[in-house]
């Protein structure tokens, strides 16, 4: 069918992210959500002293840079697992076996989504952290070249990630159990919050498995200076790895999303989205009673 061709799908589902950042803009609750983490990361780099061993840089540019990289991790494996569960269960999905193209065109608007919700805020967060804690900034051309790669890829990696996720999960309130407890332990060993290098050995070979140890690290060495790399576990930015695993998540995530997505799309149907509806309803109909 030619209403299907790759140029329609992309058009659809530009148009489609458009729509949902507009209303994103228009949601405070959503707004002030995203908003909280920024405040929290200003926070931290405000009010923690000292240094990183070995450097002279502060562990309050540390952590910053960290919650940039962090920042980008949840929108993808947090975020879009939930958007993906609470469309399911108000019907999205279904509506998607009744559209061509309706999963790639899904795909490109959550993207679209994702992309200005992490480019907001990114900004936000290092030019406040510039002005409020005297943040790093990229100091030169290159660095700003490594940021936008970083980043980009950084979100290629783990929004297909978190697409596959979403699929597999069951209502929104267990999606969140089952992903934040892994998301913060990651937080805690990848590097974001202390340096790496001091950690045992077994946790650095854990971190370096996953996309936000990486993320993390291309982060740093977009926004902190070229002497800060002796504090990395290597003693150098290691770039080319950074892309190269980063690179191979990006490909895993879409490899298992758009499989995952197809299969439960085809599994979706008028009756299990009723019987799934009235359990939810009867659930919340009756929390008051029990109280």
């Amino acid at each position: 069918m030619r209403g299907t061709g790759p140029q329609r799908i992309l058009r659809a589902g530009v148009r489609r992210g458009g729509i949902e950042l507009r209303q994103l803009l228009r949601s405070k609750k959503e707004l002030s959500g995203h908003l909280a983490n920024v405040v929290v990361a200003l926070v931290l780099a405000t009010t923690i002293s000292g240094t990183v061993p070995g450097t002279d840089l502060s562990m309050g540019h540390l952590m910053l840079v960290g919650f940039c990289a962090y920042l980008l991790f949840q929108l993808g494996t947090l975020t879009v697992p939930q958007m993906l569960v609470t469309e399911r269960e108000e019907g999205a999905l279904l509506r998607l076996r009744a559209t061509p193209g309706g999963i790639p065109a899904y795909l490109v608007a959550k993207a679209l989504l994702i992309l200005g919700t992490a480019v907001g805020s990114l900004v936000v967060l290092l030019v406040a952290g510039a002005v409020l804690a005297d943040g790093p900034l990229p100091a030169s051309p290159a660095q700003w070249i490594t940021l936008l790669w970083v980043t980009g890829l950084g979100l290629l990696a783990v929004v297909p990630l978190g697409a596959a996720i979403g699929a597999v999960l069951p209502n929104p309130r267990e999606a969140l159990a089952l992903i934040v407890l892994p998301s913060m332990a990651l937080l805690m060993i990848s590097g974001t919050m202390f340096p790496l290098s001091r950690m045992p050995q077994i946790v650095q070979q854990i971190a370096s498995v996953f996309p936000l140890k990486w993320m993390a690290q291309g982060l740093r060495s977009a926004l902190l200076p070229d002497s800060a790399a002796a504090g990395e576990v290597s003693g150098s930015w290691q770039l080319p790895t950074v892309a190269l695993v980063l690179t191979a998540w990006a490909v895993l995530g879409f490899l298992l999303a758009v499989p995952l997505l197809r299969r439960t799309t085809r599994r979706e149907s008028g009756s299990r989205l009723a019987g799934r509806q009235h359990k939810a309803a009867m659930n919340g109909a009756g929390a008051p009673a029990a109280r």
